[in-house]
Parts: C-alpha cells; structure tokens; sequence
C-alpha cells in the first residue's frame, strides 16, 4: 500500500510540474546581429513598452543610471575594434548603460556585461568608452523600446536608441577601409607562401604531382625564413614525382633545419627517407 502511495504522489507532482502555466514575457528578449562595414555587431536586450505610462522623467528618471532596456543589462558585442561616439573601443562584449537627460544622453560601455540591471556598485575602471549624445523628440511614440540600426556607410551605422517620443543616436565607425584595402594589396599581390604550400600537399594527395612540385618550390622561394617542415614536403613531391636527386637534396636541407629547431619527429621522418631513397 505504501508503494502505491508513494508511485501516485510521484505521478501527481510529475503531472504538476508538467502543467505549468506558460505566459508571455511583458519585455521579451531581442538578439539583433548587424554587419557593420565588414563587423559583426551583434545587440541583445529586453523590451519593456510604454503601457501608458510616462517613460522619461517618471518610469526612467532623468540623469540615473539606466539598464537601457529591462531585465539582463543589454549587452553589445564587437567583432572588431571600432569608435563608438570617436572614441576606440577593443573588440568584445560591453554591457550598454544610460544616463537619459531631458537634452543630452549618457551612452556607457561597461567591461562588466553580466549584470541583471545595473552594477550594485559601480567601478568606474570598467568604463570602456563614455559618450555624450543628443536626445531628440520625434513626432510619434514608440510603443515598445528599441534598438536598431541606421544610416549606414562604408565602414560605419548609426545605433537609435528609440522609445516614447525619444531619440538618441550614437555612431559607430569600424575599421572597414583599411580592411578593405588590405584585402586588395593582399589579393594584388598574389598567393602567399602558404597558399602555395598548402595547394602542393593537396596536388600531393591527389596525385597530380607536377602541380605539387611547382607550387611547392613557390612556396619555398616566397617564404622569408626556411622551413624544415616544407622542405620535408618537397622531398616527399620530388620522391613522388621520380626526382629521387631532388627529394634527397629536400630531405637533407629538412633534416638540417629540424635538427636547428630541435624537432626530434621531423629528425627521423628525414633520416628514414634519405635511407629508403639510399642517400649517402
């Protein structure tokens, strides 16, 4: 009898447990990802709506710290380094903190995005970047807190703040030009050394052993320091490709430089193929 018992009041609170009630959040969460330039950017908050009532100046009271959303202090992440307002900002994730004012707003970017709401005490050495923006009135009210992305160029957005009749604006300027650019000079000037290796050991693996040979003696001319773990690929291409003169002129010059480095695998790699290929 106790056992049954027991097996109902476990089927009871299962039953209970399962039969939760499920309601909507009254601020649900927002995760907005932006490329911005060529950064990622990626926003995620909560979204308290106005429900009548009278946001700044009441709800959220002008001049205090503010979690700039609800729930979880929103947080930002940077996929690069960027200017937020003029002001450098390394890549990574920021908790995003405001002072609204009746004319100006407080834009914070905190090194501590784990909060729930604002900091219990705040460290002012966790203050990233602090810029000062214009709060604008806009000729409608914006039910339901946002933020959103705008105005976008060549390498910068700007990020709105929006909600009851109110706007603040802050820029973001990543580094897009000069990647831009280092892109161009790179693709310009060709494939690098690694390019070339690495297209040799995939004409190795495939077999097609002239094109490894040229792309890995281009590998080796480009490259600025000698590696020994290239020269091995070379000794194993010409082997492969019936130079057996060439692999072992590869293999001493691989087993030299790894005996430099102190590479003890590459060592033997190189002493077992100059045997099989009867080096003297």
């Amino acid at each position: 009898m106790k056992k049954i018992v027991l097996f109902l009041s476990v089927a009871l609170l299962s039953l209970q447990t399962e039969a939760q009630v499920k309601t909507s959040q009254p601020s649900p969460s927002v995760k907005t990802e932006q490329v911005i330039g060529l950064t990622d950017v990626t926003v995620e908050y909560s979204r308290p709506s106005m429900k009548g009532r009278t946001i700044f100046g009441d709800l959220v009271p002008y001049d205090k710290l503010w979690r700039t959303g609800a729930n979880k202090n929103t947080q930002i992440t940077f996929g690069d380094d960027v200017k937020v307002g003029g002001k450098e900002l390394k890549k990574g994730t920021y908790a995003i903190f405001t002072k609204p004012g009746k004319s100006n707003w407080d834009v914070i970017f905190y090194t501590d995005a784990n909060n729930w709401g604002t900091p219990q005490k705040w460290d002012e050495t966790k203050v990233a970047a602090k810029v000062t923006v214009k709060a604008t009135t806009i000729p409608m009210n914006v039910e339901t807190f946002t933020i959103m992305f705008s105005d976008f160029k060549t390498d910068a957005a700007v990020m709105n703040f929006l909600w009851a009749n109110t706007e603040a604006a802050v820029t973001i300027e990543t580094p897009a030009k000069a990647q831009t650019i280092a892109s161009i000079e790179k693709t310009m000037a060709g494939p690098s050394d690694r390019d070339h290796y690495l297209a040799a050991t995939f004409y190795k693996d495939e077999g097609e052993f002239a094109k490894a040979k040229e792309h890995i003696d281009k590998a080796i001319s480009l490259r600025k320091e000698p590696a020994f773990w290239y020269f091995r690929q070379q000794s194993l291409i010409y082997s492969k490709s019936g130079d057996k003169a060439g692999a072992i002129k590869a293999a001493k010059t691989s087993l030299e430089l790894a005996q430099k480095a102190g590479n003890a695998d590459y060592v033997k790699l190189n002493k077992d193929s100059l045997a099989e290929w009867g080096a003297k």
